[in-house]
């Protein structure tokens, strides 16, 4: 599990032990509770013996820092984005899951059936699995697999246009209309199907056109031009069709928690910008994106990551992988900043190790 960022060297060289315990104390009641902690309710419970006004001095320091805000007038304070952070990178502990934890996650997220059909089954159990135990939005993402073509056909709808069908390895099917070059004959669908299939089935986007590149002199000799530009029109039809390499698929469980505790209607105008954004297909891209950018659990604190900027939300995310080592998706937890980030980074952690298991 990786996640920690090296705090920022003047911020922690202004904290001595009094005032980085009086910094913790403001996160932890705000994570746990979300309400601002006041001078004389800090002096009970410091371990060392500081009068509130002593306490009111250094949280004043803290403010200078950019660490915490009085949301209002009078009122105790709150850690900001920058203290979140800072918290989450000098201060929290992470420790491995609980057996508690790992094991609702592995009740929940298990094999079933058919390997394709039992993925859809898995992404959706591990969405709810996460949400359910974080109280915040549990998410999957997932890229579209290399998919394997089995067969492909050229059926003729006018005399410039024609169909192409193609069946990939899990019985996926996709039909795409193309224009002809002009004169072909019925003959040279068949002859281009045929070519396809004889030597690119069973081969991934990325295969078949390696393969294609050393057949070029068999595809001159075999073919005539009319046929070999066919052969091309349909593999760039397989392109845009089966081989996407981006995700194409955004589970989300759990959304009306999100729902919880927010105070107006600025708050639900936020929300309604993370569901916007969400339903984004760009948006699945820069989640992914975000997964992949670095080995491990992954933290963003509200406007760290231009996705969440406006709905001031977090993001807790790893990536699982195939059994070829290669990224394949990401699963995460979305939520308010007052995450119980120190239990949910290793359930998402574990969750992505045994998506991962599960997906080679």
């Amino acid at each position: 599990m990786v996640l920690k960022n090296p705090p920022g060297p003047d911020i922690q060289a202004a904290l001595d032990e009094r005032s980085g315990e009086i910094f913790r104390r403001i996160v932890e009641t705000y994570l746990e509770s979300g309400e601002p902690l006041g001078s004389r309710n800090l002096s009970r419970i410091l371990p060392m013996s500081l009068s509130p006004a002593s306490v009111r001095n250094v949280m004043s320091d803290l403010e200078e820092l950019g660490l915490i805000y009085s949301p209002h007038i009078s009122a105790g304070r709150l850690p900001t984005q920058l203290g979140l952070r800072f918290f989450v990178d000098a201060f929290m502990q992470v420790g491995n899951i609980s057996a508690e934890d790992r094991a609702s996650i592995e009740r929940h997220v298990r094999p079933h059936g058919q390997k394709h059909s039992a993925v859809e089954t898995m992404m959706n159990e591990a969405s709810q699995a996460l949400s359910g135990m974080s109280r915040g939005a549990g998410l999957v993402i997932t890229t579209k697999n290399d998919a394997v073509l089995k067969h492909v056909e050229f059926i003729r709808l006018e005399p410039t246009k024609a169909l192409v069908v193609l069946v990939g390895d899990h019985d996926q099917v996709e039909n795409r209309i193309i224009e002809l070059p002009a004169g072909v004959t019925s003959s040279q669908l068949t002859e281009a199907a045929n070519f396809l299939n004889a030597h690119l089935s069973g081969n991934t986007l990325l295969e078949a056109r390696s393969q294609l590149e050393r057949l070029r002199g068999e595809i001159s000799s075999e073919l005539d031009k009319l046929s070999q530009d066919l052969v091309e029109r349909g593999l760039a039809v397989w392109s845009g069709g089966f081989e996407e390499a981006k995700p194409t698929r955004l589970i989300v469980r759990g959304r009306a928690n999100l729902l919880e505790g927010l105070a107006g209607a600025d708050d639900i105008d936020r929300l309604r910008m993370l569901f916007d954004d969400l339903e984004r297909k760009d948006s699945l891209i820069e989640l992914l994106n975000l997964a992949e950018t670095g080995p491990g659990v992954r933290i963003f604190i509200g406007s760290e990551n231009k996705l969440f900027s406006l709905s001031g939300s977090s993001l807790i995310v790893a990536p699982y992988r195939d059994g070829d080592d290669k990224i394949v998706g990401a699963v995460g937890v979305i939520g308010p900043t007052r995450l119980n980030y120190s239990r949910i980074v290793p359930m998402v952690d574990y969750t992505a190790q045994l998506m991962s298991r599960l997906s080679r």
